[in-house]
Parts: C-alpha cells; structure tokens; sequence
C-alpha cells in the first residue's frame, strides 16, 4: 500500500472506500471551527466518516504559548496529539474536513514538519465522501489504545518572518494564498491589529484558484497555474497566507505536482502584517 501512494499526497474516496478497513489505517477528521476566506459549508446534524478520529486543528496543532494565531506545535505538543489519536509509526494516516478541502491540508503538512511519514489528504473529503452517497456515522471512532508515533522534526519546512525579510530581495518566489482584495490592501484583515497589503515580492495566488468545489483541479490545471507563478529555474517556493492554514492548500497542490522544496511561513500575514518593522506593499 505505501508504494502506490509514495508519489501522491492525496488520495481518492474510491481508494479509501476500499481501504477503510486495513488494520493500520487511521482516518483523522481535522476539524476547525473558525473558517475564514471562503463560505463554509454547514451541516444540518454533525457526522463523519466511519472510523475516525477528531483532531481540533487549533485546539491540538496549535502552540497556545506563541504570540502567532495559529503557531505550529512543540514536539512534545505534536507527539501527545498524535499518540492520544492511537497514531502509531507504522501507521498510514489520511486526513479529511469537512469543507473538502481546507484544514486537512495544515494537518497533513504538521504531520510533515514533525517528520511523520505516510500521511495523505483526502482529496473532496466529507462533502465529496457525502456525495457518493458513501456511508458516515454519527460518532468518532474511540481510541483503542495510546500511539508510539514521535516528533524527528523537519524544520527546513517551515520558516519565520527572519527568513522571509532574508529573501524578498532574492529571486525567491513567496506565494500568497489570501484572497486577491485582502493581498492588494483593498479589504481590511479579519484580524485586530494586523495592516492590509502583501509581503513585498510576494505573488497572490488565492487558493479557491486550486479547486474545483471542494476538491483539486486537475494535475495539468494545477501546473499551468504554478508555471505562471514560478519560473522554471526556481526550486524553492515560500508559501503565506492569513495564519499559515490556507498557505498549506498551496503547498499540498504543489507538492502533488512534484515541487519539493517547499516551506511554509508559520505566522504568515498575521504575523507579518503586525509587526511595524516590517515593509509592507
């Protein structure tokens, strides 16, 4: 099974529908209360796929010490969320919301940052999932025992706003994932505090551009919309957003169209666009 899913993030309803019952597959519902930059989809009554587990994206993945909104975890915060989820290191993880396509992305790209391996996203999740007519159930899976699965962080694939003022005056690429009228200053920040424009140098690339409803485009659409963005001869692309959640959409489109050196700015425009020390366009 690792070997048909060695090259791709995603996976399909069709691939899980037939998995779903192997023995080291975990399905993690990543879900987030607070969703910002698109209208989210609501349910009448509260369901999910059969067998899996809750994960609170902001309540779990989150370093409620940092000053950032949505700071990625410790190792010890990482590894408790993922154990207390029975996640173990032989585990295969897939990951799905209930939007299609938002939080899965930062769940997936946290689990990557802590050097967790065989973690997949899947592509449409509930609401495709729910289209198919396809069973959900009522209640999560309970945990049947702690996980062994530690944090051997990657930490090359994040980066903080250091790094960033180190390369806007490169011919590095810095890719945004906020809304075109947020990126060009024209609508306030939903957040107190916090400036409206872009990091300078940075590209817009709204990350609704990347979806077809709730799941990815496809592969050719998504190349064409990278290749406009990123020049041939650039192999490392910074990827921001509002908070660093919506950036790791980018990031997961990207990746499963073969870019590898990828890093997300952890704090993003809350973090950038707070700090008065910082140029701004």
């Amino acid at each position: 099974m690792n070997q048909l899913l060695a090259d791709n993030p995603l996976v399909t309803t069709e691939w899980l529908a037939e998995h779903i019952n192997d023995t080291n597959l975990v399905i993690v519902d990543a879900y987030m209360a607070n969703i910002v930059g698109k209208e989210p989809i609501v349910y009448d009554e509260f369901c999910c796929l059969p067998k899996s587990r809750k994960l609170d994206v902001e309540l779990d993945f989150c370093d409620h010490a940092s000053s950032q909104i949505h700071a990625l975890p410790t190792e010890s915060q990482f590894t408790k969320a993922v154990q207390e989820l029975g996640i173990n290191s032989d585990s295969i993880v897939v990951i799905y919301d209930n939007q299609g396509i938002y939080s899965s992305p930062r769940a997936w790209w946290t689990f990557k940052v802590m050097g967790v391996e065989h973690v997949y996203v899947l592509d449409g999740g509930l609401p495709k999932w729910q289209e198919e007519k396809r069973e959900v159930v009522t209640s999560y899976q309970q945990i049947p025992s702690l996980g062994n699965a530690v944090a051997k962080p990657n930490r090359h694939l994040a980066c903080d706003s250091d790094e960033i003022l180190h390369v806007i005056d490169t011919d590095a690429v810095i890719l945004d994932a906020r809304g075109e009228m947020r990126f060009l200053g024209k609508a306030a920040e939903p957040r107190e505090g916090v400036r409206s424009g872009h990091i300078p140098s940075s590209k817009n690339l709204p990350f609704a551009m990347l979806l077809d409803n709730t799941t990815f485009k496809n592969k050719e659409i998504l190349n064409s919309i990278f290749q406009e963005r990123v020049p041939s001869n650039i192999t490392k692309v910074f990827f921001s957003c509002g908070s660093g959640i919506t950036a790791c959409i980018l990031i997961l489109a990207a990746v499963s169209i073969g870019y590898k050196n990828v890093v997300l700015y952890d704090g993003s425009w809350a973090d950038w666009g707070s700090n008065h020390n910082l140029p701004i366009e």
